[in-house]
């Protein structure tokens, strides 16, 4: 399975409900991905850009994107970023590829 990595930020309607009625909301993001047969690794709040990460596993993206747009779309975050990640076989493999492209510069 693939792993992700989320970045999100709450509105500040979403955080005034949570200052109100403080959640966990681990159990919540557990449920959405393992509703798609995948795990959730871990979930952090943090200062700075974004107010929270998470670290999921998903069985492909078409799942993963599936959670996240569920996400979204329940209002609750003013942003919501995925990024892929590949581990160190992939990448490897993904080196070795490259070596067969014969890439071109612009205007070279």
């Amino acid at each position: 399975m693939a792993m992700y990595l989320t970045r999100f930020s709450y509105t500040p309607e979403t955080w005034a409900r949570m200052i109100e009625k403080p959640e966990d909301r681990r159990e919540a993001a557990r449920s959405y991905i393992e509703s798609v047969g995948g795990k959730l690794h871990g979930f952090w709040y943090a200062f700075g850009e974004h107010d929270g990460w998470n670290l999921w596993e998903a069985p492909d993206n078409v799942s993963m994107a599936a959670v996240t747009l569920a996400i979204g779309a329940g209002g609750a975050l003013s942003s919501i970023e995925t990024t892929v990640l590949l581990d160190v076989e992939d990448t490897i493999r993904a080196l070795e590829k490259a070596k067969s492209i014969r890439y071109r510069p612009p205007a070279a």
